[in-house]
């Protein structure tokens, strides 16, 4: 028996998120059967390090099975995206120690958002970035982005529907970058709640829009009530960026900044002309 494990991108838009569900069209459900296509064997269960939502991306989604198949790792990779539709694409391919864990091993999780701040939408894009017709106060955003740093109660920004056993997450590092019309927000921490990242953005772009302070951010964190945050913001813009292994250094995981132009550098240098 052998541990693989996979590295994973792909474009969530309609698809039903990662977890599998009775008839739905979910990214686990297309990927365990396509193993079984290609390993010719009925089922195969697969181990995810993040359980994305309906319409969130991935550049780096870590996946491990168990198998005795033996398969070099170019035809894990070849294999698989045969029988994989366009959206998802397995990068690499890997053989683990049988106690690596994909979701209990990780360490660290980064997201990123991109975000356009423009009068008009744009349709090349639908899907793939999140967009407001506002302007937005970068150093707004910021200033309350500095009060969501460390070990905190995120229960503001959980969804009532999160599973988790404790509300308390340590967010490691919360940055925004602007590039022209675009703003990328990178989310690093330990572990998120259910919507927690959708939830945060929320909030900082009502902030950003000039709708309320910087401090509005730390106010609700302190308040711990969900019902008193931002709407949820919208999905398009999300991607899980990278997974932090520090047991397992010889898994080919890009940087973050790295994933991120790997996957969407073409179109991304075209918006900074």
């Amino acid at each position: 028996m052998s541990r693989i494990v996979l590295g994973l991108s792909y474009d969530g838009s309609g698809w039903h998120g990662w977890q599998t569900q009775p008839g739905g069209r979910t990214l686990q459900d297309t990927l365990e059967a396509a193993l079984a296509s290609f390993l010719a064997t009925p089922s195969v269960a697969t181990i995810c390090a993040g359980r994305t939502d309906t319409g969130v991306h991935a550049l780096q989604q870590i996946v491990h099975l168990d198998t005795d198949a033996v398969r070099r790792d170019e035809s894990w990779v070849r294999g698989l995206n045969a029988h994989l539709p366009p959206s998802i694409s397995v990068q690499w391919a890997r053989c683990a120690a049988m106690d690596f864990h994909a979701r209990f091993d990780a360490r660290a999780r980064t997201y990123f958002y991109v975000l356009r701040s423009a009068p008009v939408r744009s349709p090349m894009l639908h899907g793939r970035i999140g967009w407001v017709h506002d302007p937005l106060d970068d150093q707004a955003m910021r200033a309350a982005a500095e009060c969501l740093l460390g070990e905190h109660d995120f229960s503001a920004f959980r969804s009532s529907e999160c599973q988790a056993a404790s509300p308390v997450r340590t967010m490691q590092a919360l940055n925004i970058v602007r590039q022209g019309d675009f703003l990328i927000f990178e989310f690093r921490a330990n572990a998120f709640l259910h919507h927690m990242v959708r939830n945060l953005m929320g909030t900082l772009v009502m902030i950003g829009r000039g709708r309320r302070p910087s401090d509005w951010a730390g106010d609700l964190l302190a308040g711990r009530d969900r019902s008193q945050a931002a709407p949820t913001f919208m999905p398009d813009g999300l991607y899980l960026a990278h997974v932090d292994y520090p047991q397992a250094p010889d898994l080919p995981i890009l940087p973050p900044a790295a994933a991120l132009h790997r996957h969407l550098g073409a179109w991304w240098r075209i918006a900074q002309e």
